[in-house]
């Protein structure tokens, strides 16, 4: 697979990286034998990159991504990019943000006892911490850069003002924001910052939460632990109204020989300002079906009949960690 450069990391990634939030266990049971062949299923596809965080599962899915990838670490370390995410901790029964210099450190730390690794090649701030200011956040990740034991340094959910206090003390080289068909707002502000300023682009959530992954229809329903069961996007009219111009979606992309959710990474693709798309798959079948989205060109015309359909949509958000426990 092709090679872009992600900002001003210089870090040659593939477009799309592999997510795996699936494997921490937030959406149910995990075969651990199951993830580690979906892991080595997806590097013997040429894919290089690989998104994962401390919150997800609390170790749990960096634990298997570092056994699924053992011998390139071991023995081609530099082939492989490797990015997680600190600054979640569970206090008691709830999830809360803590990018406090203590616990980052504690989080780096952990990380690299979990993938098995002497360096992480991209650490993220998860979310923002109102509770602790952007500056001393940056200045902790900065001493874990100059110790060696993290290489770049990026942010995830943060405003461009976050971004701009975040690097005054040390520069932000790429952003992790939520970007799909159903979610458009950082065209607004966040791509165009990011452009201007040669920060990589790594969105995540390119298939609005499962909407546009091709499974989801009428007769679904969300437990009542899902945020997905109150919002207005999933239920009731709203609900509706999305499925049908899910369908119209669907309609267009079988025109160009394609199915919805490649579609809906393509798109995503198709902004100049978005390096990589995340995508997190469980079956070899999803993880293919996401790759070919690479042969998917969308032209202007294309794209400004995807507005049209859009138009009719009710916007999708997603949760907070706080959303999560």
């Amino acid at each position: 697979m092709q090679r872009v450069v992600l900002g001003a990391t210089g870090l040659k990634v593939t477009p799309l990286a592999y997510g795996t939030w699936q494997f921490g266990g937030d959406w149910g049971p995990v075969d651990e034998k199951a993830a580690i062949s979906a892991i080595q299923n997806v590097r013997s596809l040429g894919i290089n990159f690989f998104d994962t965080a401390a919150a997800y599962g609390f170790g749990r899915s960096e634990r298997l991504l570092g056994a699924a990838l053992a011998a390139d670490l071991r023995e081609s370390r530099n082939s492989i990019v490797i990015a997680t995410k600190g600054g979640l901790r569970m206090d008691g029964d709830r999830l809360v943000r803590d990018a406090s210099p203590g616990w980052l450190r504690q989080g780096v730390e952990s990380s690299l006892a979990a993938l098995g690794t002497d360096y992480i090649d991209l650490y993220q701030v998860h979310w923002p911490d109102p509770a602790t200011p952007i500056r001393e956040t940056a200045g902790a990740l900065a001493e874990l850069v100059g110790e060696g034991l993290i290489r770049h340094v990026g942010v995830s959910n943060y405003s461009t003002a976050q971004i701009d206090e975040f690097s005054a003390v040390l520069p932000a080289e790429t952003v992790q924001p939520p970007y799909h068909l159903f979610r458009r707002d950082i065209e607004a502000d966040l791509l165009p910052y990011a452009a201007s300023h040669d920060i990589g682009v790594l969105a995540y959530g390119p298939l609005a939460h499962g909407l546009l992954g091709g499974a989801i229809n009428e007769a679904t329903t969300f437990g009542p632990g899902d945020w997905r069961s109150h919002s207005p996007a999933f239920t009731g009219q709203g609900f509706g109204r999305n499925l049908r111009v899910v369908a119209e979606l669907r309609r267009f992309a079988a025109e160009r020989g394609a199915t919805v959710a490649q579609l809906a990474v393509a798109w995503v693709l198709a902004n100049p300002a978005v390096q990589v798309a995340i995508v997190g798959a469980r079956t070899p079948a999803h993880l293919a079906e996401s790759i070919r989205a690479r042969d998917l060109t969308l032209s202007r015309a294309d794209l400004a009949e995807i507005d049209l359909i859009m138009a009719a949509a009710v916007p999708v958000g997603g949760p907070s960690p706080e959303g999560m426990s």
